[in-house]
């Protein structure tokens, strides 16, 4: 009953309320579909543009993400499985499963992709060391970039002390016996 009083009294004596009413919400209406129609463009384009560059980001995400959950196994002279693995051998098990074969050997996976400066290193880059003594010249120890940030380098290897961990480039060990970085994948 009241509502058939509300209706009365709007089509009696309220039209023009009414008509300023449906006027309103119709502009405003028509302005929330044409900002949602335009943003839902944007995010689509937007969308679009990531997945075409992300292809390789994904894949690099991905290979980290797979280097990360083998964290604690143990290292292994000569290791290329879960049960172990050397340094080499950990990166050569990473990027095999993306089908990228390398060597089982630091030195000569350092052979392999293009020189990057250390300030454009990224993550899924390879970052190589010279071996247990800071005055040799010869390459040998291999680690995956997983973090970059002005003034800062994490990557992941296999450690003779460790197996496989974290470890930072701004540490003075390997500081001291920082070589190159290369890219395996753009």
């Amino acid at each position: 009953m009241q509502y058939n009083l509300l209706f009365r009294s709007l089509s009696a004596g309220s039209n023009q309320f009414f008509m300023q009413f449906l006027s309103r919400s119709f502009i405003s209406l028509s302005f929330f579909l044409s900002v949602n129609s335009t943003c839902n463009f944007a995010l689509a384009n937007s969308a679009e543009m990531r997945s075409a560059s992300s292809d390789s980001l994904g894949t690099v995400h991905s290979l980290v993400s797979f280097a990360t959950k083998h964290l604690h196994i143990p290292y292994r002279s000569g290791g290329s499985s879960k049960k172990g693995f050397d340094c080499s051998g950990f990166v050569r098990y990473c990027f095999d499963k993306w089908n990228i074969s390398l060597p089982h050997s630091s030195s000569a996976q350092a052979e392999h992709g293009e020189t990057v400066k250390l300030d454009d290193a990224r993550p899924g880059d390879l970052i190589f060391f010279k071996g247990n003594s800071a005055a040799s010249e010869r390459i040998g120890h291999v680690g995956i970039i997983t973090e970059v940030a002005p003034g800062y380098v994490r990557f992941i290897h296999s450690a003779w002390k460790g197996g496989i961990r974290y470890d930072l480039l701004n540490a003075s060990y390997y500081q001291k016996r920082f070589v190159a970085i290369k890219r395996l994948m753009d």
